[in-house]
């Protein structure tokens, strides 16, 4: 519910009120007495969804932007009148939830925060996500996002174009582009100062840190976090819900990513950060597409017919052209995909049929322990490199040389490209009961690193 305050211009009282009381809304009318252009102020309550259509009457009756309108919330309306309304209103659509254009507007406007602040929570953001993806902790990764003033800007861009405000896109996709460029250039200096200073392990490898691993080679599903966060922001923005937790997750798209672009370039492996540059793209691209489309769906439009055409327009325009950099971009992003699934699948099949090879009875005193696979560090698109196998002996082995030439057999025959094989033997010595391997843990897709 809202209470709306509207200053009356000279000359209008009665137009309004008549329009007031065609739109059968409860009012007070109060003297205005400061000398100015205005004679009265009425004040209204209305259901939240009736804010638009209410106040573009009156604009159509008079009321210019020029006159104060104040637009608060309300706790409780006690009115038989005002439940009448509520009634009127009432659909069952999403249009019944939202707010009004205008308060739409005031809302994306204040998430922006001044230049300097944005600068600077977003430096912090993106150094407290080095750390982080540094120390391998996801805690401090989540503590990033939280402090990330991504959001305002993303939204900002999207509510600019549905209601035809060309300085509210252009300071939206302003401030994104200097927000991405900010938090991958401050992660690549720190980290590079981190790595100068010797406060990171000495000949630390970027793969071996899944935080960071996992973020130099994505997949396809990281579009779902981007484009649903695209949507919920818009759905918590224009149904006045809070936006805080919403932030969080546009930030889980941006920063994280962004910080590992910063670090591989820190570390000398500018297409080691490719995968991740790419993924931010993809999710700045994909968060604003969203956007667009679900504040359309949503039925948001200028306030003026005239220039609905022109914002229809536009929005077309602009999300034709997020929608083609979104495919260009995740084409990488499929590749990615295909290959962590040909490794996920070379490594199930690989266990499988060592499994079943040790398994027979000519290998009885033979026990598969782990298969592990190292990926190489050319990137982004990895491959194996490197099958480690490791067998456990019991009692009395057989010569070793047949079964590693069988163990050798099975990776070749599943390998599209020569790999290397390492099999260790470990001695197992047991006393009583049946020997059993470890249950296997599951390893990422890509495999293990080096």
């Amino acid at each position: 519910m809202r209470l709306v305050q509207l200053t009356i211009p000279a000359g209008k009282r009665e137009t309004i009120l008549d329009a007031l009381d065609d739109e059968e809304v409860d009012y007070v009318v109060t003297d205005e007495t400061s000398g100015r252009e205005f004679t009265g102020v009425v004040y209204f309550p209305l259901p939240s969804n009736a804010v638009e259509p209410v106040l573009d009457r009156l604009q159509e009756e008079g009321v210019s932007d020029d006159a104060y309108t104040v637009v608060v919330d309300a706790e409780t309306v006690i009115s038989r009148k005002f439940d009448r309304l509520e009634e009127r209103y009432a659909t069952d659509d999403v249009e019944e939830d939202r707010i009004s254009r205008q308060e739409l507007r005031t809302e994306a406007d204040e998430m922006t925060p001044t230049f300097w602040i944005y600068v600077t929570m977003t430096l912090i953001s993106a150094f407290v996500a080095t750390a982080g993806l540094l120390l391998d902790s996801p805690a401090v990764v989540v503590g990033s996002m939280v402090i990330a003033p991504l959001i305002g800007p993303a939204l900002g861009a999207s509510v600019g174009t549905v209601v035809n405000d060309e300085e509210m896109v252009r300071e939206g996709l302003a401030y994104q582009a200097l927000g991405i460029g900010l938090a991958i250039a401050g992660s690549a200096v720190l980290a590079w100062l981190l790595k100068t200073a010797n406060l990171v392990p000495p000949g630390l490898t970027l793969t071996s840190v899944g935080e960071i691993n996992e973020r130099l080679a994505p997949d396809l599903l990281s579009l779902i976090i981007a484009l649903g966060a695209g949507v919920a922001g818009v759905l918590s923005l224009s149904t006045g819900v809070s936006t805080a937790l919403v932030g969080v997750m546009i930030a889980a798209a941006l920063i994280p990513p962004a910080a590992a672009a910063g670090i591989a370039l820190a570390w000398g492996l500018p297409l080691a950060g490719l995968g991740s540059t790419v993924l931010v793209l993809v999710n700045i691209t994909s968060v604003n597409l969203a956007g667009l489309v679900t504040l359309w769906y949503m039925g948001y439009r200028p306030g003026e017919w005239f220039e609905e055409a022109a914002a229809q327009q536009k929005l077309l325009r602009n999300a034709a052209l997020f929608g083609v950099a979104m495919v260009v971009l995740s084409s990488f992003l499929v590749g990615t995909s295909v290959t962590a699934f040909q490794t996920a699948t070379f490594e199930t099949e690989v266990e499988q049929d060592l499994g079943e090879l040790l398994d027979d009875p000519a290998h009885e005193e033979y026990r598969l322990l782990s298969v592990q696979v190292e990926m190489t560090e050319n990137f982004p698109f990895r491959h194996q490199d490197r099958v480690i196998v490791t067998v456990g002996r019991t009692g009395e082995a057989a010569s070793q040389s047949a079964v590693t030439d069988e163990i050798y057999a099975v990776v070749d025959g599943h390998s599209e490209r020569e790999v290397s094989v390492q099999v260790r033997y470990v001695d197992i010595d047991q006393r009583g009961g049946e020997f059993e391997p470890e249950p296997r843990v599951d390893r990422p897709a890509v495999g293990v690193p080096a």
